[in-house]
């Protein structure tokens, strides 16, 4: 393969990482079944990378980085702060119907980064970033719309994170697309809510 630059070979390697441990499981991918999927030697690996820890940080930067800008990128104004929040909800929910893998390895990490020693800070890192993720969906919906919440927008966006994430879990093991669909319209009244009073 020939000379890439670092910062396109790293993101090759995160992208192989991230379908290797969808097929595989995080605790089965190994630096070299990565170094395969992405058709680079060992050596490749140890320059773009300085340890698995640092490789699955940057997974989990990614996963999060593409959902926040598949939703925000689809935020429009709907004829109410309603219809925008549960348009944006919608975005999200259509990538977890269409990649359901890629939302279970977002588990998988958290359970693998917590009960590995020395990883542990991944998994709180990957939540908080969840939270800055919603926070910056809250803020563009806040910019969007004109409003001023009623209750501080982090309050908001830590709120809309676990939400999420339950819902995404509850549906990855019950495959209920009818309840889901019930629960994002009750998760859209409840921040129309939180954001208006």
């Amino acid at each position: 393969m020939g000379r890439m630059p670092s910062a396109e070979r790293r993101r090759q390697l995160v992208d192989a990482a991230i379908r290797a441990m969808t097929r595989d499981g995080v605790a089965r991918t190994t630096t070299r079944s990565i170094c395969a999927e992405a058709g680079v030697s060992l050596s490749v690996f140890h320059y773009c990378f300085e340890s698995k820890q640092a490789l699955l940080e940057a997974a989990i930067e990614a996963i999060t980085g593409n959902y926040v800008a598949r939703v925000m990128s689809a935020v429009e104004p709907g004829a109410t702060l309603r219809e925008t929040v549960r348009g944006a909800l919608q975005t999200y929910w259509d990538h977890v119907t269409a990649h359901p893998g890629e939302h279970m390895l977002t588990y998988d990490l958290t359970q693998y980064a917590l009960r590995e020693p020395g990883f542990e800070h991944l998994a709180r890192a990957q939540y908080e970033q969840y939270v800055v993720s919603a926070g910056a969906l809250v803020e563009q919906v806040r910019a969007l719309r004109g409003f001023e919440p009623r209750v501080p927008v982090e309050t908001i966006a830590r709120y809309l994170a676990a939400v999420i994430d339950g819902l995404t879990l509850q549906f990855l093991v019950l495959g209920d697309e009818k309840t889901a669909a019930t629960q994002l319209d009750l998760t859209a009244d409840q921040l129309v809510l939180l954001i208006e009073g």
